[in-house]
């Protein structure tokens, strides 16, 4: 018996080692070692490498989770135990079950825990430039399928593993860049001449809240309606200079909406990583204050996870194929709470990064199988913790609100305070049986008005549904449980329609929820008292409703009606409406973003379309600007399609208005960018597509050769396309890296070269516009108003002791990415659709002072302003005071064309939706207005 058990003990591991000898290195595929100095494996590559592994082990299942935006298949590994992967199914059930808690106790969600299996997601490539990310994803691979270690044998059989490539597209043009020279000591990953995303470049990092990009959607799909781990690990570069690298924890603040067990989990797996990093005797990982990354942000693939209850990990590392220096900074040299075991200057190579990214990876995946059924049971306590929340009265905590306790107690003329008490406080100390008395707090915090809502209500009688639902898609997107009425109802006293959207706040991502609904209130963040401020890591107000101007309705009490639960991840479409007989025309709305689409569209068939400067008068759709198309059999499919396709409304006239209208006609345009790729530049492309304007891309040689009217009617210029007048002013984007060289450029990319420059640049804009031309600026783009010496100035300046005036220092005046609200001039042909109140995206913008002369002369018309010292809606707006009766936005007439400039960011990363119609609105050649001679409707 004993001899016969070894012999077949010897035929398995002779089995087991032929089949782990079938596992191909990297090496032998791809012809280098994952980190060997100045070797890049192309995407292409790379997915016929993990294709060979999925063929050659039964400890991996190849998922293709979609197509990119240039069309590559997006690929994820899912690696486990061969017995694991047999029961994929249920391991996924588990942990959607837990993590969004409905109907589960303790004790069943404890059992489900036991039996479970740790979902950690590791991703790579999403910057391709930082190709540390990718290639550590290849080399974790090969060394999770190949080794037979019992650390690596316990983690396959209690961690469920998704290695997930974030980014083909962008390996694919990095790589090809960089390994294009045949000497390998002239690879460089400098001047890349295209974003690494098709469209968005370094933006595919902050879409994760909407989810435009193909990429972000296949992504998104897996963490938050699929596989919902309980773990995610977003891998970056660089770390900040003189460490190797920056990871968990990370700095304040942190996100008032969190769970603590979201910010303690990543306080616990951050501790595991930094301590392998120390037993492996690896130098460099600095936390906390030691780096700028935060967990304040929404629209990361990391930090979209923490408001879902994951513990989302972040480590940006240093390293790349070409080697380079460690520098000396002296003070990271001495061990801190920071940077407890500092790393010394010396030569790097890219196997070192390797090395410390798979260590990295191994930390975490150690850690998930140590805990595996504590990490299981914690997102499920995170999600249950939310929807007891969402289940009662509860009060946020926010700065705004512990100020007012503050402000209620000083401003209290009986309050009571002891001379010791009042010396102690100044250091922050409150002695014993000090402090405020509890009718401050109570009085704040518990009053009823301030409640957190129970859910909210988007009606489906609002102006533009169709925008509402791409809203309600975002949520659903994100893995947020929807509701819709299936009949009329009321709640508080309103009536409601059929079709509303309903969202409860008692689920498990209510912090999610509460973000994309309620502003974000950002600390007033100085470096010390008085002084500058710290900068957020990205923006510190993003409220998503708001900036897509959906109306909603905050509900403070528990409510009910015929409301049916959509399923996890099914996606909305609206359903548009035909009313009335067109026996005459049809009716759109202005206030409608769809109808846009709908009348590019028609255009593009050749079918006629009028604009109403003042309106008919017809409700819903008969505002300042609506578009009248008269009737035809073309323009009736034309407009069925889009009735069904886009959800839009359209009325039939009986009867032709006879009210002013303007013929439109398609406009040719233009739209600046530049080599290497300008993110703004690249949303508004793909807006444009999306809203179906045809526009060519140009660059500063074709606005420099001249003769633009010849070729274009309008061209759009986003933020940091035209320079300063102020040659002494930093241009922030220049430190990123030089010009290249024409000629070390090749010559399919050359034309691409240059900048917009005042010499030869503006004066081409110049007779453009006077010879009839369009231009539109955004942000920092509005410049061209003084370079044209246009009668305005920036309102946020200050006249300083010596009589110079001079840009408010940050400490009076900072607002970083925010929401504002500002008021409109709705009757402009600029502004139609707008309501006159409209929240929109504010970053470091623009704002102008314009003489009263320069209005009333016409040389320049105002389309927004700032009315209050207080239009902060969202986010942090320090010494907001200052752009009360400043311009946002204004129209000037030079020559016979128009000067457009847009202050806020209108398009902002395409989430901007309530203000894409400052654009559109401005795309269109309009003819002379004529009045009907029939009688109207």
């Amino acid at each position: 018996m004993t001899r016969y058990f070894f012999r077949s003990l010897a035929v398995l591991m002779l089995s087991l080692n032929m089949v782990w000898a079938q596992i191909p290195s990297p090496k032998q595929h791809f012809g280098f070692a994952i980190g060997d100095d100045y070797q890049l494996a192309t995407y292409t590559q790379t997915e016929a490498y993990f294709r060979k592994l999925a063929s050659a082990s039964d400890r991996v299942k190849l998922v293709d989770i979609g197509a990119t935006e240039e069309g590559r298949r997006q690929l994820m590994l899912i690696v486990s135990s061969p017995a694991n992967l047999k029961k994929l199914s249920r391991y996924k059930e588990i942990s959607q079950k837990l993590a969004r808690a409905e109907g589960l106790n303790d004790e069943q969600a404890r059992a489900m825990a036991l039996e479970g299996k740790a979902v950690v997601w590791i991703d790579g490539g999403l910057h391709a430039t930082e190709t540390v990310g990718t290639h550590q994803l290849i080399e974790t691979a090969y060394q999770l399928i190949s080794r037979k270690d019992p650390e690596t044998l316990r983690i396959l059989d209690d961690v469920v593993i998704l290695l997930t490539h974030a980014n083909p597209d962008g390996q694919e043009i990095v790589t090809n860049w960089y390994m294009r020279e045949a000497k390998p000591e002239k690879r460089s990953l400098d001047n890349v001449p295209r974003l690494y995303q098709k469209y968005v470049g370094h933006d595919n990092n902050r879409d994760f809240f909407i989810m435009n990009m193909k990429e972000t959607q296949n992504i998104g799909r897996q963490l938050f309606v699929e596989w919902i781990p309980q773990i995610m690990y977003n891998h970056h570069q660089s770390g900040p200079a003189g460490s190797i690298l920056a990871g968990p924890p990370y700095r304040d603040p942190f996100n008032y909406v969190f769970d603590p067990l979201m910010v303690t989990g990543i306080d616990a797996l951050g501790a595991a990583m930094i301590n392998r990093m120390n037993v492996e005797n690896k130098p460099g990982f600095t936390r906390l204050s030691g780096s700028v990354f935060s967990t304040w942000y929404n629209g990361g693939l990391r930090t979209t996870t923490h408001f879902h209850n994951m513990i989302g990990l972040l480590t940006e590392i240093i390293g790349g194929p070409t080697p380079e220096d460690v520098p000396l900074v002296p003070k990271r040299l001495i061990p801190n709470g920071a940077t407890p075991f500092p790393v010394t200057p010396q030569k790097w190579h890219f196997k070192q990064s390797i090395d410390y990214s798979v260590s990295l990876n191994y930390a975490v995946l150690n850690y998930a199988a140590r805990y595996r059924d504590e990490v299981l049971f914690n997102i499920y306590r995170m999600g249950k913790n939310s929807i007891e929340r969402g289940s009662k009265d509860t009060w946020a905590l926010s700065p705004k609100r512990i100020d007012a306790i503050t402000q209620a107690y000083d401003s209290d003329p009986k309050k009571v305070v002891t001379p010791t008490n009042a010396a102690l406080a100044q250091y922050g100390y409150i002695p014993k049986g000090g402090g405020m008395p509890l009718k401050y707090y109570d009085t704040i915090m518990k009053a009823p008005a301030l409640r957190d809502p129970r859910g909210f209500i988007i009606p489906a009688n609002q102006a533009d549904f169709a925008t509402a639902v791409k809203f309600v898609n975002a949520l659903i997107k994100t893995g947020i449980q929807v509701q819709q009425a299936t009949g009329d109802f009321t709640v508080a006293g309103k009536k409601y329609p059929a079709g509303s959207y309903v969202v409860k706040s008692d689920q498990a991502f209510r912090p999610h929820l509460l973000d994309m609904f309620e502003p974000q209130d950002h600390p007033n963040d100085f470096q010390y008292p008085g002084g500058p401020p710290v900068r957020p890591y990205d923006a510190a107000g993003w409220t998503l409703a708001y900036l897509m101007n959906v109306q909603f309705d905050r509900i403070l009490d528990a409510f009910d009606g015929p409301f049916k639960k959509l399923p996890y991840g099914e996606l909305q479409s609206p359903e548009g409406h035909l009313a009335g007989t067109a026996g005459e025309g049809y009716l759109l709305s202005a206030r409608a973003n769809n109808s846009f689409i709908a009348v590019n569209d028609l255009l593009a068939s050749g079918v006629e379309v009028f604009r109403l400067p003042n309106g008919t008068g017809l409700q819903p759709s008969g505002e300042s600007g609506a578009f009248y198309v008269p009737a035809s059999a073309k323009a009736k499919s034309l407009l069925d399609k889009s009735v069904k396709d886009l959800g839009i409304d359209v009325v039939g006239l009986a009867k032709r208005p006879t009210t002013t209208m303007t013929k439109m006609t398609p406009m040719r345009i233009a739209l600046w960018d530049t080599y290497g790729g300008s993110m703004p530049s690249g949303w508004v492309r793909w807006l444009m597509e999306q809203y179906h304007f045809p526009m060519k891309v140009i660059y500063a040689q074709d606005i420099d050769a001249g003769e633009l009217r010849k070729k274009y009617d309008v061209i759009v210029f986003v933020t940091r396309a035209i320079p300063s007048t102020n040659t002494k002013e930093v241009d922030l984007y220049s430190l990123f890296g030089s010009e290249p060289k024409t000629e070390t450029t090749p010559a399919e990319y050359r034309p691409w070269l240059g900048k917009i420059t005042a010499d030869k640049s503006v004066p081409q804009l110049k007779t453009f516009l006077e010879n009839g031309g369009t231009v539109v600026t955004i942000g920092s783009s509005t410049n061209l108003a003084y370079h044209l010496k246009l009668p305005v100035k920036s309102a946020l300046t200050e006249m300083t002791n010596t009589g110079v005036e001079k840009p408010l220092p940050g400490e009076k005046y900072y607002i970083p990415g925010s929401v504002l609200q500002m008021n409109v001039d709705s009757t402009q042909q600029a502004t139609w659709g707008l309501p006159t109140l409209t929240d929109v995206y504010f970053d470091a913008s623009p704002v102008f002072k314009v003489a009263p002369e320069a209005i009333a002369s016409g040389k320049v018309k105002p389309l927004a302003w700032f009315s209050t010292n207080k239009p902060l809606r969202s986010g942090w707006a320090w010494g907001q005071s200052y752009l009360q009766d400043g311009i946002a936005a204004f129209v000037a007439p030079i020559g016979s064309g128009k000067l457009y400039a847009f202050g806020p960011e209108i398009t902002f990363r395409a989430q901007s939706h309530g203000t894409f119609k400052l654009l559109f609105n401005q795309l269109y050649v309009t003819g002379p207005a004529s009045v009907a001679a029939t009688s109207g409707n």
